[in-house]
């Protein structure tokens, strides 16, 4: 039995100067075209609805502070509304397992308690 000969190993990397290195770069991020004058009238007036949109939650949130809402408060009422949702959730839940038990839809569950499917 003989011995395997040794290849040489082949070289992958090329030789001699690359010809990619002569060409400008190319930027991946492509720059806006510019709008025809219809699209700019339409960025415009969406602009001004925007400014008109800011300027009516301005004078909503002024309303809020005048009656005694405070921004400090958001973050209690957040935080009320979750433990609402996850209770609500767990509710659901409960429906949804004693109707499988019970062998009924979901539907017929609110019904039986009296409650609003919408809800």
């Amino acid at each position: 039995m003989q011995t395997p000969k040794m290849r040489t190993p082949v070289s992958r990397s090329r030789r001699g100067p690359s010809r990619h290195l002569n060409n400008s770069f190319k930027s991946p991020v492509r720059s806006a075209a510019p709008l025809p004058p219809a699209d700019q009238e339409s960025v415009a007036n969406e602009v001004e609805t925007m400014w008109n949109r800011e300027a009516e939650l301005d004078k909503e949130i002024a309303q809020l502070q005048e009656q005694g809402h405070h921004e400090s408060d958001l973050s209690q009422y957040i935080r009320l509304l979750h433990r609402y949702n996850e209770m609500k959730d767990v509710g659901q839940m409960l429906l949804g397992r004693i109707a499988t038990l019970e062998g009924v839809t979901t539907r017929e569950m609110y019904s039986k308690f009296g409650l609003d499917p919408e809800d």
